[in-house]
């Protein structure tokens, strides 16, 4: 007996005993483990089907569809194979199933498919949607119950599970004549194509052929987790068993909740083996098991619901927002889409943009002018943001409409947004509704805000208002005008359709603005004397700048009281974001960015928006809500980065080419905050890296910070590659031994790519 503990069996006696069979790996594993290979929709995907393949601008082509014996990935080729190699995607990065014609692709050009033989696939991050037609009714019901049920799956299935699914996939794919014995040079080559290098020592036979127990040996070793097996040993002793008592200890150092009650339940909930959790014990797969869920992340996992007061008035709170909303590429040839609208509102946004222009038959369109964007109908914008407006978020929308239109157009915008969003549209102030303070999100829930222009109240003619800017207004508008014409040079002779009277309003969109009345910015002086909390002023990065600078301070009182928004210089052709995090600093709510231009900046953004259960509003901090506060203490920032896992093969054409991956960890806050350091980087290793550096940082207004972590591929020669990256405020992340789950550049998972961190805070 060792001292201080009592007495208990070892490892090898809680083991379940040996089957003996060696455990052969038959192909439809992964399907069988997901338990779907009896599933007639499954089966039906495995067998394949045609079809037909809608394109965004119109025509389609009919393609081979079949679902790989991974359960995950989906290969689509031309019907005769012609020379061009297939196509694939994976399951994991849809997003949903739409059934009939539920996209904009399918609603244009697949007229000439039945409704119930068409559905769509959309797709996480910015991938486009895939719109398809079955040759049957029956067919495209299985393709859509099928992909909905794998989707299920994989997403109740595990971290540990979902590396055990990975590993078991790149097997199968390297057993190419499906016999079950692979040829060991073969599978080697195969995992070096993914970032891993291995030698030949579990080919005990010599044959060259892995087999049997060989192969379950080989997947041991691809899933051996050596830093958390002496993480493990720390804790448990000798023994190599945890004691509830002694994971009570390792719950203590990550200053999480340690009661013997807690210890005892995460137990009963990870541990695998029936002995052990029978006597509160727990073994090294049930320790790794919980490292590896939800409980082990670094995010809070209390964050991930809406957890923060939404009772406070809009001006409390940071509000995701869009610029450009319609566009799914740069602001110059790109095209307009209602999609960009449904695939921010899906991404949390809560203010999206809709420029407004003169369109032929009486119907107003929504393009960037000027520009040779494609242009899409006003009425069609509004009728996507109904039908997914609160899909993601239960709080209110902002629809920030910059508009061209004359009256006539103008009023025809007013009836399409009041017969299309009905009661979801807000019209009136609430009833009771303090008029000093704006109403809150909680009071505002399901409703859609526009945000325009507004007639005074004594102006009951349209005919008398010849602009609603003042001189100043008008002077800077036209500067920022000259500039934006001078970078566009080659695009003068484009002239949008401008109707003579667009600097006018009508009385039936004016009556539609309630708490979002667009206004020139009256000047600091003027605002903080007479605040109006229904105004607000929007300002391009520069003027922004210009104001944090001169007077930061009075900017932040400002925006205690009155929404704010910032948008990007229109001169930027490629639809290029700025750091939002300075805007943020001065308490601006409305930060509005061009989602679809993947960077450092969205994922800023995405970062600051990942608390408060993705709903798209952040409770400011005190000191942003009530200045002059004072804000919490100074942290220091301690982060020890001791491992990656099954990092993305970058250059997936050249065979021989493993990352040499290292990790920078990036601080974004008050300018005295912002900081970034960097592990060295490991040679030709990508599955798993291991560093064992802490990275040391002092944060001043931690209650304001964004931690980034980020993943490079090291090039001596030139700029190193993005490989991945996980970006968190400081407040949301935890302390302990972490894992951080990689996205890729455009947001989507990188599953299962992982870092393992530990992290540790210090009041100073």
């Amino acid at each position: 007996m060792i001292c201080g503990r009592k007495a208990r069996p070892a490892a090898e006696q809680l083991r379940a005993p040996s089957d003996g069979a060696g455990g052969s790996r038959r192909p439809g594993r992964a399907l069988k483990k997901m338990g779907l290979t009896e599933d007639e929709d499954v089966q039906r995907m495995l067998r394949g089907s045609l079809l037909w393949k809608v394109k965004a601008k119109g025509g389609c082509r009919e393609r081979l569809f079949r679902l790989q014996e991974d359960g995950v990935t989906v290969c689509f080729e031309g019907r005769f194979r012609h020379t061009r190699s297939p196509q694939s995607f994976s399951v994991a990065h849809i997003e949903g199933v739409r059934e009939g014609r539920q996209s904009e692709g399918l609603r244009k050009h697949g007229a000439a498919f039945p409704e119930r033989h068409c559905f769509t696939l959309a797709f996480k991050g910015r991938r486009k949607n895939l719109d398809l037609a079955a040759r049957g009714e029956e067919d495209a019901r299985h393709w859509v119950l099928g992909i909905t049920k794998l989707m299920g799956r994989l997403q109740a299935m595990s971290q540990m599970e979902k590396l055990d699914h990975w590993i078991h996939g790149v097997l199968q794919r390297a057993d190419s004549n499906k016999d079950n014995k692979m040829s060991f040079r073969e599978v080697k080559s195969m995992l070096r194509m993914l970032n891993i290098d291995m030698d030949d020592e579990c080919d005990h036979s010599g044959n060259e052929r892995l087999e049997g127990r060989e192969l379950e040996e080989f997947c041991r070793r691809l899933l051996r987790r050596p830093e958390l097996e002496e993480l493990f040993g720390h804790y448990s002793g000798e023994d190599r068993v945890l004691s509830a008592e002694e994971l009570q200890d390792f719950l203590r150092d990550q200053g999480e909740d340690s009661s013997l009650r807690q210890a005892c339940a995460i137990i009963r909930t990870y541990e695998l083996n029936e002995k052990a959790k029978q006597q509160d014990l727990m073994m090294l797969d049930g320790f790794m098991m919980y490292l590896l869920s939800a409980a082990g992340d670094i995010l809070n996992q209390e964050h991930t619901k809406v957890h923060q007061d939404m009772s406070q008035p809009l001006s409390h709170y940071f509000i995701s927002s869009s610029h450009n909303t319609y566009l799914t590429r740069n602001q110059i040839g790109g095209s307009s889409s209602t999609e960009a609208y449904v695939r921010a509102l899906r991404a949390g946004c809560r203010c999206v943009e809709l420029d407004c222009w003169e369109g032929p038959d009486g119907e107003p369109v929504v393009y960037h002018g000027h520009t040779l964007t494609s242009k899409i109908l006003f009425r069609d914008v509004i009728e996507s943001i109904r039908d997914y407006a609160f899909e993601k978020s239960p709080y209110p929308v902002i629809l920030s409409l910059e508009n061209h239109c004359g009256l006539e157009q103008q009023a025809t915008m007013a009836r399409h947004m009041k017969a299309i969003l009905g009661d979801r549209l807000l019209t009136q102030p609430l009833q009771g509704q303090d008029p000093d303070h704006l109403p809150s999100p909680e009071q505002l829930k399901e409703k859609i805000l526009v945000k325009s222009k507004k007639l005074p109240e004594l102006w009951q003619e349209p005919q008398s208002v010849t602009s609603l800017l003042d001189p100043e207004e008008e002077e800077e508008e036209e500067e920022e005008d000259e500039e934006e014409e001078k970078s566009l040079q080659s695009l003068q002779e484009i002239k949008p359709l401008q109707a003579k009277d667009a600097s006018q309003v009508s009385p039936e969109l004016s009556a539609l603005v309630v708490y979002c009345q667009a206004v020139p910015f009256p000047g600091l002086a003027q605002a903080l004397r007479h605040p109006q909390p229904c105004q607000m002023s929007s300002f391009s990065e520069r003027k922004a700048r210009k104001l944090i600078k001169e007077a930061g301070p009075s900017l932040v009182r400002y925006n205690a009281r009155q929404l704010s928004r910032v948008y990007p210089l229109g001169l930027k052709m490629n639809s290029a974001n700025y750091n939002p995090q300075e805007m943020w600093n001065a308490g601006c709510q409305l930060v509005a960015l061009n989602f679809q231009t993947p960077g450092y900046e969205m994922d800023l953004n995405a970062g600051r928006f990942l608390p408060n259960g993705r709903c798209g509003y952040v409770l400011k901090p005190l000191c942003l809500r009530c200045p002059p506060g004072e804000g919490a203490r100074r942290l220091a920032l301690h982060i020890r980065v001791i491992t990656a896992q099954q990092l993305p093969k970058l250059n997936r054409d050249k065979g021989s080419s493993i990352v040499d991956p290292f990790v920078r960890v990036e601080i974004y806050g008050i300018p005295a905050d912002c900081a970034k350091q960097q592990t060295h980087h490991k040679l030709n290793n990508g599955f798993n890296p291991r560093w064992e550096e802490t990275l040391r940082f002092q944060v001043r207004v931690p209650e304001l910070a964004l931690v980034r972590f980020v993943v490079e591929d090291y090039d001596s020669t030139s700029c190193n590659d993005f490989v991945g990256q996980f970006t968190l405020p400081l407040p949301s992340m935890r302390q302990g031994y972490r894992h951080i789950h990689l996205l890729s550049k455009d947001g989507a998972s990188l599953s299962p790519a992982t870092l393992f961190v530990h992290v540790r805070c210090k009041s100073l």
